[in-house]
């Protein structure tokens, strides 16, 4: 029996009958009161063999008997039946008239564990933000990020769905550059987190993923929820930890974190169930003081004259930049302005010049606009920043091409190029300009400019049309103008972010996409991560407005995940284009002589499930109904949709 200590009031007075058991929790610690022949006792609530939860049990015959596997002990004492020296720690009872109370010991001190080690490690290097669910083979990795957010190191979100919190940690590290983590258990939690992880992998964004996993001693022998983690994440994961009761916790924890910024991409930590709670008292936290000292990559010399010279000689250049040029936009907007020519994006770069700018001629590819196309095909050279030259962009290799990048691999890698200039894209920009002379450059502001008005006359024209819903045009537009000219973006995938990248007009806005792997579902969650970032006082993206913007396909993956929105009190004002289908799927079964078949969806009203979530919602059918509920939805503090029903051949 335990020692005196405090007592502590575990039950009202007859609470329990005679001959029944419950749970209670008394000092931190759970236990199993029962009662029987009218005396109460108090016993651990674990059974000792698999920690079965002997307060969901019950008394017969006179034992309280294991609802696991059916071990008995005695109901008052806790020892096993004759010949059996297995026993349950019990606790002394005393009966007052205010009820039952137990005498327990002090709150024991925390010991430190392998997981304390770890996590620590993580935040040193700058973790954040945290996004799961805690399960039962990760409780003790969920108990050490408990700490951390107890003293305000990182903060926590539990999510509906494993896969909502692989999008969030993506969309965070797109935003930021820096990893978030996402939590899952053993087995299914942990394959929940795959589609998140491979846009996070091809789109070259560091997230940390944290996954349980079965005893060490039951791998590899097919326990229940055991999947191999190592090689479920191979393909994925640029780095993968497996943690033994020997391993090195804090060395594990730089890898990880050193690789997911290193390498722009997944790192996977495999947590089995007893190694993270193993005791680590004096194991000190990793750092990344001396481990990492990331630097800009100047171009070589040789190289570098080979691209001032085919630069020089261009009459009509072209620059196209993806989102691997976004931190030196600023110089390469300098390149652009000193040569008067174009600047194209790819799609994920959309918004990093904005479309005001005298030569910004929007994105380019099958979500861009006629001024992008039109500018490559007048072109005599393609001047290209951190690009990956995807089949939906469409840049035309015919064309002479000098192509920047800092990835070696990345260099002519679909198709050969002029001249590949390795070198990051704010030095090679910035030497351009101090080294150039003058030049034989067209001045290309005017045809610029003329091109907008061709366009915009004919979003006009496209907005003007009537269907059975609002046109994508006239909504896009609504949008463009009152739209927080800073706001982060986080777009789905369908009809409707084709129309978002052909439509809306950017300012300074920062645009989130599933860009190589387009996973529908992945607008709502990837506002999550951005919203959390918002949340950091010493970030950049402090205190901005996150808008996201999904079909109906697309929220309907993770509808659910509006009720962790409203739990957490994020700020997010979602607009979701409701046109009863999938309307990409229905647009290319008429494109290919297809019958049209399978992609009507039967769907709620979704402004009335987001308020029975808890959160702001409103149903609007025309442009001036949208207007006034976008303003609305922006100064909601918290969580807000506007469902708009669309036409899903106006698009």
């Amino acid at each position: 029996m335990a020692k005196d200590g405090n007592w502590k009031k575990a039950l009202e007075a007859n609470e329990l009958a005679d001959g029944e058991v419950t749970t209670v929790q008394c000092a931190g610690r759970t236990l199993c009161l029962t009662k029987f022949k009218g005396e109460y006792a108090a016993l651990d609530n674990k059974c000792p063999h698999q920690g079965g939860p002997l307060g969901e049990g019950s008394i017969e015959d006179g034992w309280l008997r294991c609802p696991w596997h059916g071990w008995d002990f005695h109901p008052t004492t806790g020892e096993s039946p004759e010949g059996l020296d297995d026993k349950v720690e019990t606790f002394p009872v005393e009966v007052r008239e205010d009820g039952v109370y137990v005498s327990m010991s002090e709150e024991e001190t925390h010991e430190r564990t392998a997981s304390d080690v770890l996590v620590e490690t993580l935040v040193n290097w700058g973790l954040r933000q945290v996004f799961g669910m805690v399960g039962h083979s990760n409780l003790g990795v969920a108990d050490a990020i408990r700490l951390q957010a107890l003293d305000g190191k990182l903060s926590y979100y539990g999510i509906r769905h494993e896969g909502a919190a692989a999008f969030a940690a993506s969309a965070y590290g797109k935003l930021t550059g820096r990893p978030a983590a996402c939590l899952a258990i053993a087995g299914p939690g942990a394959t929940n987190l795959l589609t998140g992880l491979w846009d996070a992998h091809v789109d070259s964004a560091p997230v940390l993923a944290l996954t349980g996993q079965v005893p060490t001693h039951l791998i590899g022998r097919g326990a229940f929820q055991e999947v191999d983690l190592v090689a479920a994440f191979g393909g994925v994961a640029t780095y993968t930890g497996l943690l033994y009761g020997h391993s090195d916790f804090a060395e594990i924890g730089n890898l990880a974190a050193k690789h997911a910024l290193m390498d722009q991409g997944v790192s996977h930590i495999v947590l089995p169930d007893d190694v993270q709670i193993m005791p680590a008292k004096d194991v000190a936290a990793g750092a990344p003081d001396g481990r990492w000292a990331p630097a800009p990559l100047p171009p070589a010399a040789e190289p570098f004259a080979a691209a001032l010279a085919l630069l020089t000689g261009a009459e009509r250049p072209v620059i196209i930049v993806g989102d691997g040029a976004r931190p030196g936009m600023d110089s390469v907007t300098a390149l652009a302005e000193h040569l008067g020519c174009p600047i194209v994006t790819t799609f994920k770069a959309k918004g990093v010049i904005p479309d005001a700018h005298p030569l910004a001629g929007g994105v380019l590819g099958r979500s861009g606009t006629p001024i992008a196309s039109w500018c490559m095909n007048e072109a005599d050279l393609l001047v290209v920043f951190g690009a990956s030259f995807s089949n939906h962009t469409g840049i035309d290799p015919k064309q002479p091409i000098l192509q920047v990048d800092t990835d070696p691999a990345g260099l002519g890698r679909h198709h050969p190029v002029t001249l590949g200039l390795r070198g990051d894209a704010a030095l090679v920009a910035d030497g351009l300009v101090a080294a150039m002379q003058d030049g034989q450059w067209t001045d290309q502001r005017a045809d610029i400019a003329e091109r907008w008005t061709l366009w915009r006359q004919e979003k006009a024209r496209r907005a003007a049309q009537t269907g059975t819903g609002m046109a994508s045009a006239k909504l896009f537009a609504s949008l463009s103008e009152g739209m927080p000219e800073d706001a982060i973006i986080a777009v789905d995938v369908g009809n409707n972010t084709y129309s978002f990248g052909r439509y809306f007009e950017c300012g300074h806005q920062h645009v989130l996409m599933s860009g190589y792997l387009g996973s529908i579902g992945f607008g709502f969650p990837a506002a999550m991560g951005a919203w959390a970032a918002t949340t950091e006082q010493d970030s950049p993206h402090a205190g901005r407005k996150v808008v996201s913007i999904s079909g109906d396909g697309g929220f309907g993956q993770y509808l659910a995940e509006l009720t962790t929105a409203v739990n957490y009190g994020m700020d997010i004002t979602h607009v979701l284009l409701n046109n009863g289908e999938l309307g990409k799927i229905s647009k290319e079964q008429r494109a290919g002589d297809w019958k049209v078949w399978q992609t009507g969806l039967h769907n709620p009203n979704f402004a009335e499930y987001a308020k029975l979530c808890g959160a702001w919602g409103r149903r609007v059918q025309t442009i001036e109904e949208f207007e006034q509920a976008f303003a609305e939805a922006l100064a909601h503090d918290g969580p807000a949709l506007i469902e708009v029903l669309t036409d899903p051949l106006l698009i």
